[in-house]
């Protein structure tokens, strides 16, 4: 992953975000010597938002079995039927 200067970003934005396309890694973005940002081009940002989206209903399923919030096969076929009606 590169890392790059704050005051670097101010002065080569453009490059640094033509760069995103091509490279298809986040851009570090430090400020004062600490890790301040993360630049990423946005099909790789939307990208991570759907599997973070998948990782979360599963993380929901997960919960909802340990909490006995589970129905039968046929229960659920049941209560698709009246969504996909």
């Amino acid at each position: 992953m590169r890392t790059e200067l704050v005051t670097t970003l101010k002065r080569k934005a453009t490059e640094i975000i033509a760069d995103l396309e091509s490279e298809q890694s986040p851009v570090l973005i430090t400020q004062h010597g600490k890790p301040a940002a993360y630049l990423m081009a946005v099909d790789a940002f939307e990208a991570q938002q759907r599997r973070l989206g998948i990782l979360e209903g599963i993380a929901r399923g997960e919960r909802a079995i340990d909490e006995g919030r589970v129905v039968t096969h046929a229960e659920a076929r049941k209560r698709m039927a009246r969504w996909l009606k």
